[in-house]
């Protein structure tokens, strides 16, 4: 006897599948066709959406420092771009079905943010629009507001959900060791060319050219992978329980991933490590122990062996070690000379620029004529600084610049507003986070107060640090659940008051006696 429910399910099926399969067959003809991309990539997410459904937080934290980029789609976006739209499309389809999915409400944060994202939409209004050359608009530049409109996106997306404490060490592994695939793209000249396919994914580095040598080469892919994991194990274990735990591996591993950095070449990557070492070291209260003379005593002895073999050591070594007074190579402080000395040009070209656009900033929107020269210029040439590559397109090599500039003062008073905020939170979680946490909201805390430092003096770009500043004080928040207060004093019971006749003893009058 014949199911016929059963039946009539597999004909609907092969309804479906048989057509659908014609379908991708057609398209497969031609593969490389961003049609065929499309096609394949609307299927792709439909059969995955139920595990997004699932992980899509775990892969928005993963995605926020990788190197990965969906090659499949027009213009080649970084991952972490889609899996922001993804996470918060979700997390907000979540919140309509479900009262009790609730985000993390920081009002502190969230109004900065509006504004900073109000700034970045009015400005872009009122200057040719947001221009995407990759879908066919004459005005380039619109990839720069798509950074930043996501990277203000990323906070409410990160505090769509509490992160759970049973958790935290997972997840903050995924936030900060995304970061280890930028080493892939510099494994590039080793890798055998069947392997190149890898490459679609995660983007070679654009700093190799005909020679390939360690030490020689700057593999800054490299560099970044080995400050990430440095920064993990200060986020995981804190400064104290990697030296003071009594387990050898642990001061060798952080050691000799700390030399790493050197090879990709960048003094702010050094500056960087150095820094946040420095504040850890304090917040965590080393200062007050041994410790202080130990690593006093170890500086010293690094200073002493560095001075007189600073020469020679490999070129990538000496061109991170430039900002120090050291006795370095023509070559190396040559390369690191030419890099601020066209920097500190392009700065004071573009400071005359700051009067006219600061009431309504010029934006990031570049004309065809202008791309087409940036085309012939270069990075480190011309006769008008203003003028040069990096300048016409919005990479000022300069935090203040890069918020004046394109945003004019109303841009510059969002983002302190929010870099304010962000300081005050991201000290209350240090301050009165969870004993449990205390080691990652340390490292939190140090991180953000550097970067704050690093981009208003040092090196900075809106565009790229938007996220950076987003990212963490949403990561910091979701950890501990919002903003951490003191915790309450117990209210000591009143005393009754008695009357002090009632404490005197009481005597007769002389008569009655």
């Amino acid at each position: 006897m014949s199911n016929a429910p059963a039946i009539l399910r597999s004909l609907v099926i092969f309804a479906v599948i048989v057509p659908l399969a014609f379908f991708v067959g057609y398209l497969l003809t031609n593969p490389l066709d961003y049609t065929t991309f499309a096609y394949a990539g609307v299927l792709a997410l439909v059969l995955v959406f139920p595990l997004l459904l699932r992980w899509h937080y775990p892969l928005l934290l993963f995605s926020l420092n990788t190197s990965l980029v969906m090659f499949f789609m027009m213009g080649r976006p970084a991952f972490w771009l889609v899996m922001v739209v993804l996470s918060l499309g979700i997390s907000l389809l979540e919140r309509a079905l479900s009262i009790q999915k609730r985000f993390i409400r920081v009002p502190q944060i969230i109004w900065p943010l509006i504004c900073m994202l109000g700034v970045v939409l009015f400005t872009a209004k009122l200057n040719r629009g947001i221009g995407l050359h990759a879908f066919g608009s004459e005005v380039y530049g619109g990839k720069k507001y798509i950074f930043l409109v996501l990277s203000i996106l990323s906070y409410f997306a990160l505090t769509a959900q509490r992160i759970p404490p049973e958790r935290a060490k997972l997840y903050v592994a995924l936030f900060l060791l995304g970061g280890v695939t930028n080493l892939i793209g510099d494994l590039y000249p080793v890798t055998p060319s069947f392997l190149h396919f890898i490459f679609w994914l995660f983007p070679p580095s654009s700093s190799f050219s005909d020679m390939f040598e360690v030490g020689v080469t700057r593999l800054g892919g490299i560099g970044f992978a080995a400050s990430a994991f440095v920064y993990w194990l200060m986020a995981r274990y804190g400064l104290r329980w990697i030296f003071l735990s009594g387990k050898l591996w642990r001061p060798v591993l952080f050691v000799m991933v700390s030399m790493m950095i050197f090879l990709g070449g960048f003094r702010t990557a050094i500056i960087s490590y150095l820094a946040i070492f420095g504040l850890l070291f304090f917040l965590e209260g080393l200062h007050r122990t041994r410790a202080l003379l130990v690593f006093m005593m170890a500086g010293m002895l690094g200073i002493a062996l560095i001075i007189p073999f600073a020469s020679h050591l490999p070129f990538t070594f000496q061109r991170s070690l430039a900002f120090l007074p050291l006795n370095l190579s023509t070559e190396a402080r040559a390369a690191a000379d030419d890099s601020s000395e066209w920097r500190f040009k392009m700065w004071e070209a573009l400071l005359p620029q700051v009067r006219s656009n600061l009431l309504l900033g010029k934006g990031y929107a570049i004309s065809m004529e202008d791309y087409e020269f940036m085309g012939y210029d270069t990075a480190f040439h011309s006769l008008d600084p203003s003028q040069q590559g990096l300048a016409l397109s919005g990479d000022y090599h300069s935090g203040p610049l890069s918020v004046v500039l394109p945003l004019g003062i109303w841009g510059v008073i969002a983002f302190l507003w929010l870099m304010l905020a962000g300081l005050r939170v991201m000290y209350c979680n240090f301050r009165h986070g969870d004993e449990s946490l205390r080691t990652v909201n340390a490292y939190l805390w140090a991180y953000y107060l550097y970067s704050s430092f690093r981009f208003l003096f040092i090196f900075g770009g809106l565009n790229g640090d938007m996220l950076v500043f987003a990212s963490t004080i949403g990561f910091s928040i979701a950890l501990n659940g919002g903003v951490c207060r003191p915790a309450p004093q117990p209210v000591q019971a009143r005393q009754p008051m008695v009357h002090p006749a009632k404490i005197l003893p009481r005597t007769r009058p002389a008569f009655q006696r």
